[in-house]
């Protein structure tokens, strides 16, 4: 049996945890979040998981001298949200190994779902990479895509995600553990990297299509901080677009704003100051 330290947040490190749990992988220590109160908890929680398995956990900064004291044979990072430094990853003998959100070199970095949906993106997905120094450059041990819908929020793509990060683990992990993942370097040339979002980015620019603000809403919709604009002195919430093809006829619309191209059907909107 394989000693393991594992780093994890959100749904997708619940849905991997749960992976290790039932493979029977001796989960010795698991690093994670303290939640922000600031922040929407919409997601599963890692601590209630590692508690309810017996596994201790901490919340602190990553230690050197914690993570040797459980000997890992390997370290895995799920949806973690900081760096974790070289001089712990390599106290694995059989490696380090992160899950993220997109199909690396694709979209490194932050917020991969949220940019990929706002980008009009047909397709994201996971990839399980070995970590290094640089962030999600190691080589690549297994991909699975997720479609993405003309329609469907950030959150919807993210709640596929959660499930093909499991399945991918899953067919992973045999040849991990049994130190057989070397796995195939990225494309660098092909590399694209983002950085993280913020509320204030959800700020709607009318100059745009109707096309790129219903992605832009879309990629922000609850339970994200949402795509807002401001008239008469209030800002207003915009948690549901469509595009129009032409200008309906003989039924009532929410509200029809036209774009220097397209039609925008505002379905669901919210004043809040």
């Amino acid at each position: 049996m394989s000693d393991a330290v594992v780093f994890a947040y959100s749904s997708v490190g619940y849905e991997c945890l749960s992976v290790l749990i039932r493979r029977g992988v001796n989960v010795k220590l698991v690093y994670t979040h303290e939640d922000d109160p600031n922040e929407e908890h919409w997601f599963s929680s890692v601590r209630e998981l590692a508690e309810k398995n017996g596994i201790p956990f901490r919340t602190d900064t990553p230690s050197v001298e914690a993570v040797s004291a459980v000997k890992p044979d390997v370290i895995f990072s799920f949806y973690y949200r900081s760096m974790i430094p070289m001089n712990i990853l390599d106290l694995a003998p059989l490696g380090a190994f992160n899950m993220h959100g997109s199909l690396l070199p694709k979209y490194r970095g932050r917020a991969c779902v949220n940019w990929a949906v706002l980008n009009g993106e047909t397709e994201a997905g996971v990839t399980l990479h070995h970590m290094t120094a640089r962030a999600d450059a190691g080589n690549i041990v297994g991909q699975e895509a997720v479609d993405i819908g003309p329609n469907e929020t950030a959150h919807d793509v993210f709640m596929k995600i959660v499930p093909a990060a499991g399945r991918l683990l899953e067919r992973c992990l045999d040849d991990i553990l049994a130190g057989n993942a070397e796995g195939t370097p990225q494309d660098d040339t092909q590399a694209t990297k983002f950085g993280r979002r913020t509320p204030a980015d959800g700020i709607i620019d009318w100059t745009k299509s109707a096309r790129e603000i219903h992605n832009l809403v879309r990629a922000v919709a609850k339970p994200f901080p949402g795509a807002f604009t401001f008239h008469d002195g209030h800002k207003i919430m915009i948690w549901k677009t469509r595009v129009l093809d032409s200008m309906p006829t003989g039924a009532e619309h929410s509200l029809l704003v036209k774009t220097k191209d397209g039609l925008l059907e505002i379905l669901e909107w919210e004043i809040v100051s």
